[in-house]
């Protein structure tokens, strides 16, 4: 039978090993993805793995801080993706896409 402190430690390495699976997919989409939006959907993703990183950390560490932390990396995060989502529809796009949008609308 697993003691309760062994199977919180197996979590946290299971955890941690995903995560990292994660970070590394992630990051192969920043660089690699094709569109601006992809690259910035990559980016906000990055952002949670992130924040997953902390709060397991946290857990193992029982040190409550990092839940805050965590939760100023979330707002900071969310307010970096409005911002890109902001420069995609100003000015990512091409003046060929602005007129296609045109023609479209009308």
């Amino acid at each position: 039978m697993m003691s309760a402190e062994a199977f919180l430690n197996f979590a946290v390495l299971l955890s941690l090993g995903l995560l990292t699976v994660a970070l590394l997919a992630t990051v192969w989409r920043v660089v690699v993805g094709p569109t601006l939006p992809d690259r910035i959907l990559a980016l906000d993703t990055l952002v949670a793995v992130a924040i997953g990183y902390i709060a397991v950390i946290g857990v193992k560490t029982g040190f409550s801080l990092y839940l805050d932390i965590a939760i100023a990396l979330g707002l900071v995060g969310f307010l970096a993706t409005i911002a890109f989502a902001r420069f995609v529809l100003e000015r990512g796009m091409t003046d060929e896409d602005r007129l296609e949008d045109r023609e479209r609308t009308q």
